[in-house]
C-alpha cells in the first residue's frame, strides 16, 4: 500500500510539472547557463553604425540588459538601478567589466539609443563610464530574435508596448552565460559576485531560477508578484512526498524488528 502511495505521488508530481510546462507563460526567461551568445550578432550602435556583438564586449565580463527604450514599466527602474550599482561597485566599469543594453523593439533606432545613453550617463556619479564601456544598441528583427533566443528571453507585444521579464544576464569574456539576476533591484554584493563568476567563466547557482518560479508577471500592474497558488501547490506536493517516504520507512522498520518467540 505504501509503495502504491509513493508511486501515485511521484506520478502526480510528474503530471503537474508537465501541465505547468504546457501552460508556460509566453513571458519569462528560459535559463541557458553555460551556452554562448553568438558573437556575430549584428547590432547598431549609438550612431547607427553596424557592429558585431563580440566587438562591443571588448573581451571583458559583460552585464547584458534586454529592454526597450520607450518602456513605461520596469525598463527605466532597471537601468536606473544599474547606474546606482555601477557607482557603488568597487569593480571599475570599462576596466573590470562592460555593460551592453540592447533594445528588443525593432521600431526603435539609434537616435533613441543615443538619447537614453546620455540620460543614464548623466545619472552616474562616482565612476564615470567611457563611451565604449556602456553601450546602448538597437537591432533588426532577425538579430533581435537571435539575441533573445540565445539568452532565453521571452516577451509578447501588447499594443505599442511589450510584456517582458526584467533581469541582468551575466556573460563571461567568451560570451558564455554564467548567471541571471532577476528583477529591477539588485544588491551590489550580488552583482559583484556575479561579475567575478563571469570573469572566471564559472556558472552561477540555479537558486535564482528556483526563486523566480515563485513569481508571476502582472501584466496590468507591469510588475512581478508572488504566485501564491504555485507556492502552495509546490508545498502540497512536497508534503505528499514526505508523507509517502515516512510511510515506507515506518513499514520497513516494522518488518526489520526481531520476532520474540516464547520458549
Amino acid at each position: 500500500m505504501e509503495k502504491v502511495i509513493l508511486l501515485l505521488s511521484i506520478l502526480f508530481l510528474i503530471n503537474t510539472v508537465r501541465a505547468d510546462d504546457e501552460k508556460k507563460s509566453p513571458v519569462g526567461i528560459d535559463e541557458k547557463l553555460g551556452q554562448k551568445v553568438p558573437g556575430d550578432i549584428t547590432l547598431f550602435d549609438e550612431t547607427g553604425k553596424p557592429v558585431k556583438f563580440s566587438d562591443v564586449t571588448n573581451g571583458k565580463p559583460v552585464i547584458l540588459t534586454l529592454v526597450y527604450y520607450r518602456c513605461p514599466g520596469i525598463c527605466s527602474p532597471l537601468l536606473t538601478e544599474l547606474t546606482h550599482v555601477v557607482d557603488k561597485l568597487d569593480l571599475i566599469i570599462g576596466k573590470d567589466y562592460n555593460i551592453v543594453t540592447v533594445s528588443f523593439n525593432t521600431a526603435e533606432d539609434y537616435t533613441m539609443a543615443a538619447e537614453k545613453k546620455k540620460n543614464y550617463f548623466n545619472l552616474l556619479k562616482v565612476k564615470k563610464a567611457g563611451e565604449n564601456d556602456w553601450r546602448f544598441l538597437t537591432a533588426d528583427s532577425l538579430n533581435v530574435a537571435r539575441i533573445t533566443d540565445a539568452v532565453g528571453f521571452r516577451y509578447i507585444k501588447q499594443g505599442n508596448d511589450f510584456v517582458h521579464a526584467a533581469a541582468l544576464t551575466m556573460l563571461s569574456p567568451d560570451l558564455k552565460i554564467t548567471r541571471y539576476l532577476y528583477g529591477a533591484e539588485y544588491l551590489t554584493f550580488d552583482v559583484k559576485m556575479a561579475l567575478i563568476e563571469a570573469s572566471e567563466g564559472r556558472i552561477g547557482s540555479p537558486i535564482s531560477k528556483i526563486t523566480s518560479l515563485c513569481y508571476s508577471y502582472d501584466a496590468e500592474g507591469k510588475k512581478y508578484v508572488l504566485n501564491f497558488t504555485r507556492i502552495a501547490g509546490s508545498g502540497i506536493l512536497f508534503l505528499i512526498l514526505v508523507f509517502a517516504v515516512i510511510l515506507v520507512v515506518s513499514k520497513k522498520k516494522k518488518t526489520d524488528l526481531p520476532i520474540n518467540k516464547e520458549v
